[in-house]
């Protein structure tokens, strides 16, 4: 992990060392997790992105006990659980299908696993009453779940999966079939939930922003690997690999060459002769030689009347969108670069066709694996 991230450090509440999964035999046999190591910490969000197949809802049923590893090791606490089936460990899950019981009532559902458990009716009583309370659902305990809406459904399936305080809650991708403005609004409710309950989510999601508004940190994922873990802050704005540049949001990525080092700061060729000053994110990205470096279009500053630009180029394309302006601009290399400008740019000066500045603040450019 790179970058200035501060925070208290907790004991995890589950460790991975060396999780390989292969599935199949022979010249059939496909891994889909690679020698994973990581450590998710106690009372946290945690989220495994990635795009699909890159491992992370393996990973996910690998914790559940759904699946076995074929290598390697999960602890929870501390407590080598990698032969445990899944009734003996104390996870839950919450599945993109929410995996209801239609006949029964909102309630009923709730306290289906403390039944299971044989818990006394007064403490799954008590328990229900407090998680129709936790997921403000007291006025729908006696509908059925079919008659509810789908974030009602994805409530009910959190509070029944939260019911028996697992010492770790995995949701994969529950908020994948919801409407845009519902999954928004879950969003903020899935990271209130995790804060009063301190329980640790473990989230799978193929979502960058809603990977960025719920976590704590982030692994991002690729081919069965994890790239990089950090915070929100740390992974959008210090990736270490290009995948996780590319992957997380826009940025501009131009590709040069490393030609010296000097108190950590790379000095960098690009394709049209020009220098720049650039952060490397790992020791292995400040190795001289062929780089790419990246920023982020918010970062990138219209030149000013008279001020040396970093870059230049022409306007291919500029899209407002009330906020922002995109100016979508051709550098002489023939590589692309959007500048986002915040609020509206002046029409006449920056048409398409037209020559324009870019300055590239040293400190916010990173030299990517």
């Amino acid at each position: 992990m790179t970058g200035p991230e501060v925070v208290t450090q907790r004991k995890a509440a589950v460790s991975v060392r060396g999780l390989t999964k292969t599935f199949g035999e022979g010249e059939y046999a496909v891994t889909a997790l690679d020698a994973v190591e990581v450590d998710i910490r106690e009372n946290e969000f945690f989220t495994l992105l990635g795009p699909s197949g890159c491992g992370k809802t393996t990973l996910l049923r690998l914790i559940a006990g759904f699946e076995l590893p074929t290598h390697g090791v999960i602890a929870l606490e501390g407590r080598d659980i990698s032969a445990l089936p899944p009734h003996r460990r104390p996870i839950n899950t919450v599945f993109q299908s929410y995996a209801l019981f239609p006949h029964m009532t909102v309630a009923e559902n709730i306290g289906f696993g403390l039944r299971m458990l044989g818990k006394p009716a007064a403490e799954i009583r008590q328990t229900t009453e407090r998680m129709l309370a936790l997921v403000q659902l007291e006025a729908m305990a006696g509908r059925r779940t079919d008659q509810l809406s789908g974030g009602q459904q994805q409530r009910v399936a959190l509070a029944r999966a939260l019911a028996p305080a697992p010492k770790v809650l995995l949701l994969d991708e529950p908020l994948a079939a919801l409407d845009l403005k519902l999954r928004k609004n879950m969003q903020l409710e899935l990271k209130s939930l995790q804060a009063e309950t301190g329980i640790t989510f473990v989230f799978v999601t193929h979502d960058q922003e809603e990977a960025l508004t719920m976590s704590d940190r982030i692994a991002v994922m690729k081919s069965g690997r994890i790239l990089q873990i950090g915070s929100p802050r740390d992974i959008y704005d210090r990736p270490t690999h290009r995948f996780v540049a590319d992957f997380i949001g826009d940025i501009n990525i131009l590709d040069g060459t490393i030609e010296s080092l000097d108190n950590g700061i790379a000095s960098v060729r690009l394709k049209d002769g020009t220098a720049v000053l650039a952060q490397p994110g790992t020791a292995t990205a400040a190795r001289p030689g062929a780089a790419s470096i990246a920023i982020r279009p918010e970062n990138v500053r219209l030149a000013q009347a008279g001020e040396t630009p970093t870059v230049s180029g022409t306007v291919e394309n500029v899209v407002y969108f009330g906020a922002a302006t995109n100016l979508h601009i051709r550098l002489a290399t023939g590589e692309q670069m959007v500048i986002r400008n915040p609020g509206a740019v002046e029409e006449g000066r920056y048409r398409p066709g037209a020559t324009i500045g870019a300055v590239l603040p040293p400190e916010l450019i990173r030299v990517l694996e």
